[in-house]
């Protein structure tokens, strides 16, 4: 991520999505903080102006190169310093590789070997089995009252 677009963050709002392709999902090795050294679902930061679908999307991109469609919605953390949104994301195309940055790896997990592995929080593998049971919330676009614009929103 460039210096440029770390102005542009969010620092209270973040995405991140559950990628299952052939019954594996995509994990990367955090490089720093709370995480450094497990096994999560990559997301991060959502910029300024920056809806969390289209952010989920963009990070799994720049963390793994991998290009996503956010799907579902199917997690969201609320605290009191921060919000975090979690979404299924079809697999599109690219080959999982590390940003050398964020993480050290990008790597395609067995999803059912991941839930129970030691170096995956217990954050990532609530929000893969919640992917695996296939429910969530589903965008559901309609047009505002003054017609100006499409609105996204999330229902069941």
């Amino acid at each position: 991520m460039s210096i440029e677009s770390e102005k542009d963050n969010d620092w209270g709002k973040s995405a991140a999505a559950v990628v299952i392709k052939d019954g594996k999902v995509l994990l990367v090795r955090h490089t720093y903080g709370a995480g450094k050294g497990m096994l999560i679902i990559p997301g991060g930061y959502i910029r300024s102006g920056e809806l969390p679908d289209a952010a989920c999307e963009r990070e799994v991109l720049e963390e793994t190169g991998v290009t996503v469609k956010a799907e579902k919605l199917i997690g969201v953390r609320f605290s009191d310093k921060d919000w975090y949104s979690v979404f299924t994301a079809e697999y599109i195309s690219g080959e999982a590789r590390s940003d050398n940055a964020e993480n050290s790896e990008a790597v395609w997990v067995d999803a059912n070997e991941a839930v129970s592995a030691d170096d995956v929080p217990d954050l990532t593998k609530v929000m893969i089995t919640r992917a695996l049971k296939e429910t969530g919330f589903v965008r559901t676009d309609f047009v505002s009252r003054n017609k100006d614009r499409i609105q996204k929103l999330y229902t069941v």
